[in-house]
């Protein structure tokens, strides 16, 4: 009988990601990584251990907590502060997945004598024919959440299982409700996990030592000044509703220039790009490609993106470039783009470093 530790949020998902591993007669341990804790106690969406705890409880396997504060400070939320003070849009939980999740998920298995680790993500772990493994889309697009898993490597695959990839929301909470999980109604969380909620400009602010970037100009696309903005941190690529400014007409933020503390703002038509530069690339199904080799494949610079068709090419050490067939709209750097293949099978990704408007 093989063991499994299965990461428990205390939501219904990995509840019943836990209750089908032991159905399927895996020896089963819950497992919660204590990530986060508010100034007032609150725990982040991630680790609600009391309803994680619960679940165990019902379906009859041993539960641990493990603290992992401190990793998750150092490597997730201080970067996420020092992005968005750079004018950048983070993906934490892109992060989070691999340098976290995963590897502290695959430690304790191996303290454990466990042969894998388990999640509640909408998603398949397969194993190609050329032996490499990548995560395929799941079964109800609406759920999928491969998006956020493109950064996990070779190693953390092999040793992962995903057992809800084919199986719609109102099914997983079906089958809570059947097995009386304590957890089946849960809403699912909305928000970053450690910023409850949903401000994360508050949330950064009350950060320690952390100094706020200044009141600077708005200016169009030509440079010319059309206002004052509260602080580059308060806007994102694409944004529309909130910036403060009236100008006669729907205007987008179209870039944000720390360098000079700018917000530039344009027509809607404006913030759209067929050219985008990646960084930080991570590659599942396939080895990196070489200089010059264009890669076909559909890509999503988004969570909620449908995917758009583009070839991706390697044009420096740590710089791919995306050229779309169609334009994309909003491509914003910090957000990272996500390749597939025509059979949903996640390539790999990359965080998006520059958008280049013709």
């Amino acid at each position: 009988m093989a063991k499994v530790v299965v990461g428990m949020s205390g939501g219904v998902d990995s509840a019943v990601a836990a209750l089908l591993l032991k159905e399927a007669g895996y020896d089963v341990i819950g497992v919660t990584l204590r990530t986060w804790v508010s100034s007032d106690g609150q725990e982040s969406r991630c680790c609600e251990i009391d309803d994680a705890r619960a679940v165990s409880q019902k379906i009859g396997i041993p539960y641990h907590v493990f603290n992992c504060v401190s990793d998750f400070e150092n490597r997730v939320i201080k970067p996420f502060i020092d992005d968005y003070l750079s004018g950048l849009t983070p993906n934490p939980c892109v992060i989070c997945n691999r340098e976290i999740k995963w590897e502290r998920l695959l430690y304790h298995a191996n303290v454990l004598g466990a042969d894998y680790v388990a999640t509640g993500h909408y998603a398949h772990v397969v194993k190609l024919d050329s032996g490499r493994y990548t995560v395929r889309k799941a079964l109800h697009g609406e759920k999928d959440q491969t998006y956020m898993l493109y950064r996990l490597s070779q190693e953390q695959l092999a040793r992962t299982l995903m057992p809800l990839g084919d199986l719609s929301k109102q099914e997983v909470r079906d089958i809570a409700q059947r097995a009386g999980l304590p957890v089946a109604s849960k809403p699912d969380s909305q928000e970053i996990c450690f910023v409850t909620d949903g401000d994360y400009t508050d949330f950064i602010a009350s950060q320690p030592g952390v100094t706020l970037p200044p009141e600077g100009n708005f200016t169009d696309e030509s440079g010319k000044v059309l206002g004052k903005h509260k602080g580059i941190i308060h806007y994102t690529v694409g944004q529309r509703k909130g910036l403060g400014i009236a100008l006669g007409y729907p205007a987008y933020v179209k870039q944000i220039k720390p360098e000079t503390n700018e917000v530039v703002l344009g027509a809607s038509g404006s913030t759209y790009c067929d050219t985008v530069y990646c960084r930080d690339l991570n590659f599942m199904s396939i080895e990196e490609p070489a200089y010059g080799e264009k890669l076909r494949c559909q890509v999503k610079i988004r969570y909620r993106h449908p995917g758009q068709d583009a070839v991706l090419e390697k044009e420096a050490e740590d710089r791919f470039r995306l050229s779309f067939d169609e334009p994309v709209r909003s491509a914003t750097p910090g957000q990272s783009a996500v390749f597939y293949d025509a059979n949903g099978d996640l390539i790999g990704g990359g965080i998006i470093s520059e958008a280049v408007f013709s």
